[in-house]
Formats: C-alpha cells, sequence, structure tokens
C-alpha cells in the first residue's frame, strides 16, 4: 500500500521520496516514517513549512517506549528532511540525533544446528496438502541461505534467469540497498539447486510459466511470510528452540557471515584484508555492518582468531549494531 501525505509537508516530502528513489534507494522503511511524521504534523495543526526547533524536540520525545534504534532512525529521517529543506529555502532545525545503543545479539546456530535444520527440511510433511505451500523449495531454500547468506527476500525474488548454474553465481536484483550484485555459489550449493530444478521441472506445466526461481507446489512465487511459517515449523523439528529474540530466518545469514570469517580464520587467511570481500557478497552498503560480524567471531572463537588479525575488531568505533534486515 503507497504512503499518502497530506500535510503542509506532504509536497516536499513526496518530492525529496523521489529523489531518493531516483538514487536507487528503495526508500519504504523511511516513507513509511515520513507518513508518520506527516500525520504527526497534521495533529499538531502546524500552518507554516520550516521544521522548528519545538517540532524537531516534539519529533524526537514522541515515543518514550520505543527502541532506541527506531527513535534513532526516526530523528535521522526527520534531519534528512530539514536538510532538503533548507536546500530549498526553508530555514528548518537539525536535531541532535539520540544515542543508538541496541541490545540486540543475532543467534549464530551451531554446526550441529545446522545439520538437523538440513534434515529437518529434508523431512517435512505437507500435513493440510495445501497447493500454496513452499514445501518443495524448503531444503534448497534453507541450505542456499546458509551457503550464501541472501536475505530472505533476495533468495525469493530471484528468477529462474538470475541462476547460471554452468558457471556456478546468481544475480541478486531485488537488494535491501537497490544495488544489483553478482554472488558466486558453491559446486556443492550448485548441485543443490540443480536437484531441486529437476524436481521442479516435474511440475504440471501451466505451473512452469513462473519465472520465478523458487515456487510454491502452485507454480505460485512463495511469499516472505509462509517462508517464516514453515520456517518455524522446521525449528521444531529439528529441536531447536526459540523465544522472542530468536533464531529467526534471518539468523541464517548472520550465521553464515560469522561461520565465514571462522573458516578463514582457520585457513590462515587475512582477515583485514577480507573483510571488503565479505562486505561486499554480502551487500553491505558499508563496512561498519561487516565489522559486527568479525567482533562477534572474535567473541565466539577467541583461540582462532590469531593477534595480527585483531586489528580489524578497531577499524570501526564499537557500537552494538547488527544488521536485522
Amino acid at each position: 500500500m503507497r504512503n499518502q501525505f497530506e500535510g503542509i509537508y506532504a509536497p516536499y516530502i513526496k518530492q525529496y521520496i523521489d529523489f531518493k528513489r531516483e538514487l536507487g534507494f528503495k526508500y519504504h522503511t523511511n516513507a513509511t516514517i515520513f507518513s508518520l511524521f506527516d500525520r504527526f504534523t497534521i495533529e499538531r495543526g502546524e500552518k507554516i513549512v520550516g521544521i522548528t526547533r519545538e517540532l524537531a524536540g516534539a519529533w524526537r520525545n514522541l515515543n518514550p517506549n520505543e527502541s532506541d534504534s527506531y527513535k534513532y532512525h526516526r530523528c535521522v529521517c526527520l534531519n534528512q528532511l530539514s536538510s532538503f529543506l533548507c536546500k530549498i529555502g526553508f530555514h528548518s532545525y537539525m536535531l541532535q540525533l539520540p544515542p543508538n545503543r541496541s541490545a540486540f545479539v543475532p543467534y549464530i546456530f551451531s554446526k550441529n544446528q545446522i545439520t538437523a535444520l538440513f534434515e529437518a527440511c529434508d523431512h517435512v510433511v505437507n500435513e493440510k496438502k495445501r497447493m500454496d505451500s513452499p514445501i518443495i523449495i524448503l531444503p534448497t531454500l534453507i541450505r542456499l541461505l546458509y551457503g550464501t547468506g541472501l536475505r530472505i527476500s533476495e533468495a525469493l525474488a530471484l528468477k529462474t534467469s538470475d541462476v547460471d548454474l554452468d558457471d556456478d553465481y546468481l544475480i541478486v536484483r531485488d537488494s535491501k540497498n537497490g544495488q544489483e550484485r553478482m554472488v558466486p555459489i558453491s559446486a556443492s550449493l550448485s548441485t543443490v539447486l540443480k536437484e531441486y530444478l529437476k524436481y521442479r521441472n516435474l511440475i504440471p506445466l501451466p505451473a512452469l510459466k513462473s519465472e520465478y526461481f523458487f515456487i510454491t507446489l502452485s507454480g505460485r512465487r512463495c511469499s516472505t511470510d509462509s517462508a517464516y511459517r514453515w520456517f518455524m515449523k522446521i525449528l521444531a523439528k529439528a529441536s531447536i528452540s526459540r523465544n522472542n529474540h530468536g533464531p529467526r530466518l534471518h539468523d541464517l545469514r548472520h550465521t553464515f557471515s560469522v561461520h565465514s570469517l571462522a573458516m578463514m580464520a582457520e585457513a590462515g587467511i587475512d582477515l583485514y584484508c577480507s573483510l571488503p570481500t565479505l562486505s561486499t557478497y554480502l551487500g553491505h552498503q558499508s563496512l561498519e555492518a561487516t565489522n559486527a560480524y568479525l567482533r562477534l567471531t572474535a567473541e565466539m572463537y577467541p583461540d582462532l582468531l590469531k593477534d595480527t588479525d585483531l586489528i580489524c575488531l578497531n577499524v570501526f568505533p564499537k557500537n552494538e549494531y547488527y544488521e536485522t534486515h
């Protein structure tokens, strides 16, 4: 559903969002925040364009019960709009950003748990015989997420033409940051994808008209919600307990990152030099998010990282940030 803007800042918000999207950013979450700001200004009865210190302060303190990270994100959005307004002639106040102290720590699966997940996927049963079930893709999808670190949205957006199993690489077009990237895959994962295609092609021909690589039994694209629901069943079947903080489907991406760094360290690879490679592979916009995985790897495998690698831990100022999307 498209965000609606009706307040005094509506034309400028729309102009700014269009500008960001022309640069290649999806800007979905930020657009939602601007929609909240639009309603906020309507409720306050704002009549004059130009963000005042009072308006900015009220926006900053809007919800005392929200997380630090979301409050920080809201304030960043407002500062972006204020900067834009200043450039087009409307004097606007820039907030001092609140602290962003997140206590979130990703769940990292053990090697034994990963094996249990794979086995659970291979034996899961479609009890209700629903044709919209993604059961056919689960063994391959879970292995792909762990073997590449793709986001679930990126994996489900793959089209058959994006998967090259001759030269073993994927083209990720629908990424979080709106940037296309090539993702090489291992020979073993390529074999898994080929096996999936062999069985997928046994689905009746009308169902195969879908251009997407991962499809349900009806031939339609699998939804993210459906993948999450089935992942909960897989966790239970694998006897992996769950609480409000995970494990989540996205934690396969975190696990891929930590396991990859641990494997490189074990092989004697200089992690300081390999960090940009992993960052590009994951589709991060900056090295800071990838650097968080390095700290986590050091905490989980304290005897693995050599002293020469520890310089990586201080490449960026330490904050408790881990990508969650």
